[in-house]
């Protein structure tokens, strides 16, 4: 398992979240099991499957979190050198073929959030970007094939 660097923001949401689902999250699906369980007949009781597939659901997240938990190591944002792109950076690159300009901050898995321009550094954006420095022009394979961008500001 790799090391989830984080920011102290982001190692907090990840302890509230694996909180709620050990705690209301194990609740609530224990109370729809027996909620279901007193319906009576269990092998054709949908709402009974459904509230079990819904444990498994459950189970499986907090699994994935604490695992992402374990391996977190926060980070002191001070402590960053900006020389250079790297996670947590701030990085503001500018599309060579339309001239777009778009800043995203370089995050773990567990905090990327595009709507909040946080994208994964294990993303291939993210890849693409990490090492650069200013002025660098790096070829980012996308979806819609390979994109050129240029490095502009790196920051915190």
């Amino acid at each position: 398992m790799s090391i989830s660097y984080m920011t102290q923001e982001g190692y907090d949401k990840l302890k509230a979240e694996l909180e709620e689902l050990k705690s209301k999250g194990r609740e609530d699906v224990a109370k729809a099991i027996a909620e279901a369980r007193e319906k009576g007949d269990l092998s054709e009781n949908a709402e009974y499957d459904a509230a079990k597939n819904a444990q498994g659901m459950l189970e499986l997240r907090i699994n994935e979190l604490e695992k992402v938990f374990a391996n977190a190591r926060i980070i002191d944002e001070s402590q960053l050198d900006t020389s250079k792109v790297t996670v947590l950076t701030n990085v503001t690159i500018k599309n060579m073929k339309n001239g777009a300009e778009v800043t995203y901050k370089l995050v773990a898995e567990a905090e990327a959030n595009l709507k909040e321009k946080k994208i994964s550094v294990s993303s291939p954006i993210g890849q693409g970007l990490l090492g650069k420095v200013v002025g660098d022009i790096t070829s980012i394979q996308t979806p819609a094939g390979p994109m050129d961008f240029k490095i502009l500001k790196i920051s915190l």
